[in-house]
């Protein structure tokens, strides 16, 4: 699962241009038939982390494994993404780095989300290349 995330959540050029980084945590619901649903971004540093991250989890239909033949599972997925930090232009790297973190906008569930029947997966750390 982890080396699938890590292959599949490719950063946007918009999160490369500003060095976006941080954590966001979905959560979504699997039917019986493994096919995800109801995709909730529990928190999220910025919504700029949350595309590519949605876009992976799209691509895992009739993947996931409902634990005792439940109709519907929950399942909660936490993923950190950083950026591989370069040998060279460290200043300016910093620099946009930290005008991300100054402007930043991060998303938090203002209610409680049911969770009825569900599993905390392990944390997913995706490195994107800066170009």
């Amino acid at each position: 699962m982890n080396q699938f995330f890590k292959d599949s959540v490719i950063a946007s050029r918009e999160m490369v241009l500003k060095k976006a980084t941080g954590m966001a945590i979905f959560k979504f619901t699997a039917d019986d038939k493994g096919q995800i649903s109801k995709i909730v971004i529990y928190y999220a540093d910025d919504l700029l982390l949350t595309p590519p991250i949605i876009e992976a989890l799209k691509k895992t239909g009739h993947k996931w494994i409902i634990p005792n033949h439940e109709k519907v599972h929950d399942f909660i997925l936490p993923f950190s993404i950083s950026f591989n930090i370069p040998i060279t232009g460290n200043g300016a790297v910093q620099q946009a780095y930290y005008d991300f973190y100054l402007h930043h906008k991060p998303i938090n569930s203002a209610d409680q989300i049911p969770m009825n029947e569900t599993t905390l997966l392990p944390a997913v750390m995706v490195k994107y290349e800066l170009k």
